[in-house]
């Protein structure tokens, strides 16, 4: 079957629009009519029929249109009570007649809504001329391209070529393109004009790239930004950038100098516009990635307590399959280290000829030498970050051969090993700054009230907990190991202790001494404490790991523990999955140093939130997040599908992460068998109570799978979206970027009363204060109800100013006090 045309241009859109369509009529009396809608051959009126009026009166003059809008906004939408039921995106307003009347319409797609919107809106900016427009229409910068593209190709001068030479040719131009579809196009249009050869015209090569090649979604945008050109100049790109992409301090040589570097054609280039090939290009370069630029750099304050930063963790960093059967690789600590990971795990036995070995304990069949290993972390260990990398020493040695250990690490690592004693006056541990290129070690540690060279230390290790969780004894003691004082001293600010509550932690604990959770016991206390829990990670660090029953190495869910404030949970790397993207979406941000700085409200000793919070967390203003998905661009096959053909039926779904007030999903309708170009127009709107620690996950799947639905996904903090017209690159299942795989979509982000883009915390935390917010009364349209409650306007306000007031008061009473604690030497912080 021949595909569907494409609309490529203006002519396109008046061929449609002359052919006619179905359109619903809506009055303002809720009813809605089906007619069929046609342009005139002369395009000089809109006519539409079953009509009761005389077939003269049931139509449209061009020249009396005002104005065309897209979307519902007019009162005849408005009013009426089936609106809801219209889409946006398929609704569009004709305003016409010296009295502005409006003939309301709603197309079945908004792709048919985007084409009636784009013809008219060129019929009635170029009212005058448009037949000689039309006429003209093979003679655009575009067309004056391609026919120098063709000329250069064409050696013989003949002005016809060989199709494979086309094919080639056009694949050049657009990489992204299938051969079989290429020249399914050429045997198309030569059908069409009855040919037998397969050599191309000139005409023949434009046409098929201009249907080949054109993407309706974007030519429409074009059209809209444009003003109803089919080419952007310096000050639409400007307007674009600045009302659309929020681009700031924007100056019309950068828009020229964008046209420079994207537009094809030497014309285009030298005069100054973006035809839609260069435009596409555009939106699909670098520049218009989803993610924001700024985050790819350290923008978070980096100064502040250890404790105050989610940690990038990985958990049995030597296993490169599950942990039943998957032998030690050197392999898993390259992986980890070159992603960013600054917590990994070192399970150390006692090996042959007194050398320590790491291995998998359930697979001893392949060890791996502890100094190979710490070698290997030496030469990589600040390759993706220069922050600090904590070695998660899991000790199962004999005291003969710890010592060897030690010897391997002070060798080795050198000064990057950090063993300063903790200070006893500070109340914090030192920052990420302080530590930088510093390798911590987390372990066990002996008594300091007793001078010995080795001593008993109670074993909380994981095993350990798994022969306590699977023995009928719950209760009984942990076993004891042997520790030398060698490797103890090698221990500093992450001593490893038992949980016992949190009474006796707030009383007792150092702030240099670290708990160990596993999962279930986690999420025990998250559940059961969840107020007490995010007030003790604010100073401590808590450390996560995954169930031991977990004998697949599948993951737990990060944000589960990140909603509570635990800094460092462990994900095991060697297996992908929505909690592994989850994971390395997350620690994108902040330059992907494998450090991301806590909302302030889990930082702040006198804020309050609970993990369990249901709604609006007290002293942050929930955000909405505004997103349209328009289409997808070369979906594969999903990888584990059986033999199905290579077409799919893509959908999208948008989850939404956070605290469970925030977490949702909600996905598109199904597009059938499209792989290459699905259209979706779909919009969605979420409130995020706690936009610093939400997260967007996008996966695309397929509705008709036979064995694997997935075809791909994109994670990303909310902080790190750029608003406008964006382009998404999509990963595969085990998380590589995927060749020409994107989506695109638009992305607004407003407060909760609606205004503007809400301000983003990365931006605050780096700048300092933002500015008071108060709360917005929204007016209902009923005087009445509205003067009742403006009276209500001001002590709100006042009531902002003594909360905010009595927070920066306590605050400074507690600075105050510390600073009096302290002796007349030591500075105060």
């Amino acid at each position: 079957m021949p595909s569907e045309k494409k609309i490529s241009s203006a002519s396109d859109c008046i061929s449609f629009m002359q052919a006619g369509c179905e359109l619903k009529k809506v009055r303002p009396n809720s009813r809605i009519y089906n007619r069929f809608f046609t342009l005139d051959p002369d395009l000089q009126a809109l006519r539409w029929e079953p009509s009761k009026k005389d077939l003269e009166k049931a139509k449209l003059d061009i020249s009396a249109i005002k104005e065309i809008r897209l979307g519902k906004n007019t009162e005849t939408f408005r009013n009426n009570g089936l609106a809801d039921q219209i889409s946006e995106d398929c609704a569009l307003s004709v305003i016409h007649g010296e009295n502005y009347e409006s003939l309301d319409l709603v197309a079945n797609s908004a792709d048919v809504a985007n084409i009636w919107v784009s013809g008219l809106r060129y019929l009635v900016s170029r009212s005058k001329q448009p037949l000689d427009l039309m006429e003209s229409s093979h003679n655009t910068p575009r067309f004056a391209w391609l026919k120098t593209v063709f000329e250069a190709a064409d050696v013989d001068g003949n002005g016809i070529m060989l199709e494979d030479t086309s094919v080639e040719l056009i694949k050049k131009l657009n990489p992204t393109l299938k051969e079989s579809k290429i020249r399914l196009k050429f045997k198309e249009i030569q059908k069409s004009k009855e040919k037998l050869t397969t050599r191309v015209t000139e005409e023949e090569f434009c046409e098929a790239f201009c249907e080949l090649c054109t993407r309706p979604e974007v030519y429409f945008l074009l059209v809209q930004i444009s003003k109803n050109k089919e080419y952007l100049d310096a000050n639409d790109l400007m307007l674009f950038l600045e009302a659309e992409q929020g681009v700031t301090h924007i100056t019309e040589e950068m828009c020229l100098d964008i046209i420079r570097r994207y537009e094809l054609s030497q014309e285009g280039r030298l005069k100054g516009f973006l035809a839609i090939d260069g435009f596409t290009q555009y939106l699909l370069s670098p520049e218009c990635d989803i993610f924001d630029p700024e985050h790819k750099k350290i923008v978070q304050d980096m100064t502040q307590p250890l404790s105050h930063y989610y940690i990038n963790a990985s958990h049995n960093t030597y296993l490169i399959e599950d942990q039943l059967r998957g032998p030690a690789d050197i392999n898993g600590y390259v992986r980890a280290l070159k992603m960013s990971c600054r917590s990994i795990e070192l399970d150390v036995c006692d090996g042959p000829d007194n050398e320590p070995i790491i291995c998998n304990r359930n697979n001893m069949t392949s060890p791996l030498s502890f100094q190979n290993v710490i070698e290997v972390i030496n030469k990589l260990a600040f390759f993706a970050s220069e922050y600090p990398l904590i070695l998660c020493l899991g000790n199962h040695c004999s005291v003969q051969q710890q010592k060897v250990v030690v010897q391997h690490m002070k060798r080795i690592f050198g000064n990057k090993l950090y063993t300063e004693t903790p200070l006893s006056s500070e109340a914090y541990l030192p920052s990420p700054e302080k530590l930088k290129m510093k390798i911590i070690v987390k372990g066990k540690k002996l008594p300091c009230d007793q001078d010995i060279l080795e001593g008993e230390v109670t074993d909380e290790d994981e095993e350990a907990e798994i022969s306590r969780r699977l023995s009928e004894d719950f209760s009984r003691e942990p076993k004891l190991i042997w520790l030398c004082k060698e490797l103890s001293d090698l221990v500093s600010l992450c001593k490893s202790v038992q949980y016992k509550d949190f009474e006796t932690s707030m009383k007792a604990q150092n702030y240099w001494e670290i708990c160990s959770f596993s999962e279930a016991e986690a999420s025990r206390i998250a559940n059961e404490y969840p107020e007490d829990f995010v007030n003790y990670n604010k100073k401590f660090l808590s450390r996560v790991y995954p169930s031991a029953m977990r004998i697949d190495s599948s993951n737990l869910n990060p944000q589960d523990f990140w909603n509570c404030g635990c800094q460092i949970v462990a994900m095991n790397y060697q297996t992908p999955g929505p909690m592994m993207d989850l994971h390395t979406g997350w620690f994108l941000q902040n330059g992907g140093c494998g450090y991301v700085l806590r909302p302030s409200v889990m930082r702040e000793e006198v804020s309050y939130f609970s993990a369990n919070t249901k709604g609006i967390v007290p002293g942050v203003s929930p955000q909405v997040l505004h997103v349209k998905i328009i289409s997808g661009q070369n979906f594969p096959k999903p990888k584990g599908a059986c033999a199905k053909g290579d077409v799919i039926d893509p959908y999208v779904c948008i989850e939404i992460h956070g605290i469970p007030a925030d977490c949702t999903e909600q996905r598109t309708k199904t597009v059938q068998q499209n792989s290459d170009n699905p259209i979706f127009d779909e919009s969605f709107e979420f409130q995020i109570n706690l936009p610093e620690l939400a997260m967007i996950r996008f996966v695309v799947l397929d509705d008709d799978y036979i064995g694997d639905e997935f075809i791909g996904q994109y994670t990303i903090p909310l902080e790190c979206l750029q608003p406008g017209y964006r382009h998404i690159p999509l990963r595969s299942f085990v998380g590589d970027i995927m060749e020409h795989v994107t989506l695109f979509v638009h992305i607004a982000i407003t407060n909760r009363s609606g205004g503007g883009k809400a301000q983003k915390r990365s931006l605050s935390v780096r700048i300092g204060k933002k500015a008071r917010e108060y709360t917005m009364l929204r007016n209902t349209g009923l005087k009445t109800i509205d003067d009742i409650f403006k009276l209500a306007v001001h002590p709100l306000r006042e009531a902002t100013d003594m909360r905010e007031n009595m927070q920066v008061w306590l605050l400074s009473a507690l600075v105050y006090s510390e600073c009096a604690s302290r002796g007349p030497d030591e500075p105060c912080q």
